[in-house]
């Protein structure tokens, strides 16, 4: 077998589908007890960045495999459950599953002298195994190590929970319970709402505004939107000045709501989608609160010098790109940025490439495809990577690109926009 696929979750089933269609021998290395990613999580009760309230943000239409289409009977946004049984159905109707050993880790991939990949791996037995491939492709998605801020003063004196998003699964465990939530990201807005239908308070401490948008605008999915070619037509003022006037017209502003103003322009940072966070402020189940300054027993004091009372505090503040088994530097730089060429390629390490490690606008289906696609025609031969130098000075120009609309935060440099990054990799 010629590569090794890591992960299989949606990147990676996209991509052993592309390997099996181009005729390459791979094998796929799944720690979990079977496919699905984040998506089977909920359901099996494991721990992971998913939890029982977890929906599709993107629209079902373009969510689901070219070829494949969810069924008929999903919703537009359905819920993690569905997305699991999806992802099952289509590693059965490709055959990919023959492929795939689950239950196995992956602990080291170690590069050799002759350019040859060691990947070291560890199955559900406790057996271990060393084998050798010519190609590695890392489809393990990286929201595995939870990013916390530093601790409040008087933190290990509350007398309540504190725990990250990776550890929550279920709004019912805090029934009857005073809840804060930390962030206004995917994560955090999702769990406030769920939280809000069980606890008896939901409080959502917000330290930077940030732009909340539907799921839909003027009827249409925004992954439709991002598609479209007038919104690719657009200059980036021309789609902030759409989406600013129509947020206006659909909710006003966040300011209504007690929470802060985006300090930032539309797309100038990664924005939020969410249908429920401001009617569930609205309706009262849910209160803004600012930045958390302190403990004090069993109470969190916030920034504006009030305090609150509360039995959890849930961080919904992110992760830290992480991949332990994979050399030191690679793909996250020394100044915290994904340096890939055309986001897939690592440019000093011939042979090892990166599905899924983007974040558009929209679904990121018909990206994974095209990315596997690329790196099925790379290990054929059909296409040639140029020098390294070459590449190391396109990565540094995208880089330099996204400084200039995002700023030097982290995480931005995995940003890309649907249609341009398309035709992008529709050209090597």
């Amino acid at each position: 077998m010629r590569v090794c696929l890591i992960g299989a979750g949606l990147s990676g089933l996209a991509t052993a589908h592309a390997l099996k269609s181009a005729g390459i021998g791979f094998v796929c290395l799944e720690q979990a007890p079977d496919v699905g990613g984040i998506w089977r999580r909920p359901q099996a009760g494991e721990r992971g960045p998913g939890y029982l309230s977890l929906h599709l943000n993107t629209a079902k239409d373009l969510t689901g495999y070219a070829g494949f289409p969810m069924p008929a009977s999903y919703p537009t946004y359905p819920r993690h459950s569905d997305v699991a049984a999806y992802l099952r159905s289509f590693a059965e109707w490709s055959g990919v599953l023959d492929h795939v050993e689950t239950g196995t880790t992956v602990e080291s991939v170690r590069q050799e002298a002759d350019g040859t990949w060691t990947v070291g791996s560890l199955d559900a037995g406790g057996a271990r195994a060393s084998r050798s491939f010519t190609h590695v492709v890392v489809a393990s998605g990286h929201n595995s190590e939870p990013s916390l801020p530093a601790p409040p003063p008087g933190s290990e004196t509350f007398t309540g929970r504190i725990l990250h998003a990776l550890d929550y699964h279920d709004g019912a465990e805090f029934a009857g319970q005073d809840v804060v939530v930390v962030g206004l990201g995917a994560s955090a807005v999702d769990i406030a709402a769920d939280l809000s239908r069980h606890a008896a308070r939901t409080l959502l401490s917000v330290r930077r505004g940030l732009h909340v948008l539907p799921k839909q605008l003027f009827g249409m999915p925004l992954d439709e939107i991002a598609r479209a070619p007038w919104w690719s037509a657009m200059s980036l003022a021309e789609q902030r000045r759409f989406v600013e006037q129509a947020l206006l017209v659909i909710r006003g502003r966040l300011a209504d709501y007690g929470l802060p103003e985006p300090d930032h322009p539309l797309f100038a940072s990664a924005v939020t989608i969410s249908d429920e966070l401001l009617s569930r402020i609205r309706h009262g189940a849910i209160t803004p609160r600012p930045a958390i300054e302190r403990f004090d027993g069993d109470r969190v004091v916030f920034a504006d010098g009030t305090s609150e009372r509360a039995d959890a505090v849930v961080h919904c503040t992110g992760y830290r790109m992480s991949f332990p088994f994979l050399p030191a530097g690679c793909p996250v730089g020394t100044q915290g940025s994904v340096e890939l060429y055309k986001r897939v390629v690592a440019a000093d390490r011939p042979g090892l490439y990166f599905v899924g490690l983007v974040r558009p606008l929209g679904s990121i289906t018909r990206l994974v495809e095209a990315q596997s696609r690329w790196i099925a025609r790379l290990v054929t031969g059909e296409a040639v990577l140029p020098e390294p130098e070459v590449m190391h000075k396109e990565i540094a120009t995208h880089l330099a690109g996204i400084a200039g609309q995002y700023g030097q935060t982290e995480g931005a440099s995995i940003q890309v926009n649907v249609e341009p990054y398309l035709r992008e990799l529709g050209e090597v």
